[in-house]
């Protein structure tokens, strides 16, 4: 496959989906097996099969993230293998990759194109969401409670 020659340009053998560093490495914590990811300055291209680019915007809406902004911008391999900037690869291609890629069976190794997605889109939504509120806690979490003034049974009773 020529992923394995690195991400140069006129590569068709995948696409891209681009996210923020910080959200991606929250998906690599969650996830071993994504398939290659690559760094590139702030942004973290996580390389997928080919034509899940356009597949994207019905998969979100499948997974019911249509209509909110995400930064999860889907590239084809020439766009992404184009930029200007070097890539420092976190998790290297190998001879034998496998890119997630939208399945129906079970028995492919590695994630899913719809959990990697899934969770792309948790993590994006998240990191937006802190930008606007960056001091406020989780929603049912101890923090949240006691500032609301609703402590938690185990603290009253």
């Amino acid at each position: 496959m020529s992923v394995a020659r690195g991400m140069g340009c006129y590569e068709d053998a995948y696409d891209v989906l681009d996210v923020p560093a910080e959200a991606g490495f929250q998906v690599l914590d969650r996830f071993t097996a994504t398939g290659p990811v690559a760094l590139r300055g702030r942004r973290m291209q996580f390389l997928v099969a080919p034509d899940s680019a356009e597949d994207l915007p019905g998969l979100l809406e499948w997974l019911e993230w249509s209509g909110i902004p995400l930064d999860l911008v889907p590239l084809n391999g020439r766009e992404a293998a184009c930029h200007r900037y070097a890539s420092a690869w976190l998790r290297p291609p190998g001879p034998d990759v496998q890119l997630p890629a939208l399945s129906l069976g079970a028995g492919t190794a590695g994630v899913g194109l719809a959990a990697l997605v899934s969770a792309l889109a948790n993590a994006c939504h998240r990191l937006r969401l802190r930008e606007f509120v960056p001091d406020q806690p989780c929603a049912f979490s101890y923090a949240s409670r006691m500032v609301a003034g609703t402590r938690p049974r185990s603290l009253t009773s």
